[in-house]
């Protein structure tokens, strides 16, 4: 097999929906779709990246051509949701949610059938920034993952007991200041399943996000990590460690299969662990 390259595309569009069911009460409408329960609309303006792979085709040099990609992205995207109403106007969202997994899979399906030369391999499609879904074609047909980003200021030394004060500034340098520095962490929790058919919610964002604070935002931030979480007793808290304890405390708590986490320290050093 020759070599393979992957080309992914961004294309962007806005459009509004609500998240109510005419079939449900109010009540029920409340219960599952919690605070963003409403009988009228809101608006996102959406990112969605799309993500092909296959050989370079020798007579144009592009994986696909990319005029022909913008055509199909135009006609089955852009066409089809921007500046629309989902629940009224996009055909199959009257009798389903118009959650960020249901778009994401209504905008996979036309595109999983069309021959451009390549195959479909991923699809990202963002809402807000920081709430996020994706399909890889790794994962079962009915899978795809949702993603929350949350943050939270924390500060650390990186210092080891055992090391002479000349081994911990070769190892850490400034980092190893006996007042700590600090950084403002970004932290992208993301889980992985199927949605609810009712829904259309693969998890409840609320309880999420509760749990999330509730393990990790709420104990860690404005926290020194070296000295006011006790995770972090007796350990050296590079964000490598971090992000692991992170993964720990969330793995057994979140209402859905923890897929990854990925841990923002600055714009230069992001730390992730997935799931095995």
């Amino acid at each position: 097999m020759g070599q393979r390259v992957k080309l992914t595309r961004r294309v962007g569009f806005s459009a509004g929906h609500r998240y109510w069911r005419n079939d449900w009460t109010e009540a029920q409408n409340r219960e599952r779709f919690g605070r963003w329960a409403s009988p009228y609309n809101h608006g996102h303006n959406y990112v969605l990246y799309v993500t092909w792979e296959g050989p370079v085709n020798p007579s144009h040099g592009m994986v696909v051509n990319i005029k022909q990609l913008d055509q199909v992205l135009q006609e089955h995207v852009v066409a089809v949701y921007d500046q629309k109403s989902i629940n009224d106007e996009v055909p199959g969202f009257q009798a389903k949610s118009p959650t960020l997994e249901n778009i994401l899979v209504a905008i996979r399906s036309p595109l999983m059938s069309m021959d451009l030369g390549a195959d479909l391999v991923a699809i990202r499609l963002d809402e807000t920034e920081t709430l996020y879904a994706e399909w890889n074609n790794d994962m079962q047909e009915t899978s795809l993952t949702i993603t929350r980003v949350y943050e939270f200021a924390a500060s650390h030394r990186l210092h080891v007991e055992a090391f002479s004060h000349e081994e911990n500034l070769a190892h850490f340098g400034k980092c190893n200041n006996p007042a700590g520095h600090g950084h403002n962490y970004v932290l992208e929790v993301t889980v992985q399943g199927p949605a609810d058919p009712e829904t259309g919610m693969l998890v409840n964002i609320e309880d999420l996000d509760r749990i999330v604070h509730q393990k990790v935002i709420d104990r860690f931030d404005h926290k020194n990590l070296s000295s006011d979480v006790p995770e972090f007793a007796g350990k050296n808290p590079t964000s490598e460690v971090v992000a692991q304890e992170i993964f720990n405390l969330l793995s057994p708590s979140v209402p859905a299969r923890l897929s990854r986490i990925r841990l923002h320290e600055t714009a230069r050093n992001i730390f992730e662990i997935s799931s095995e």
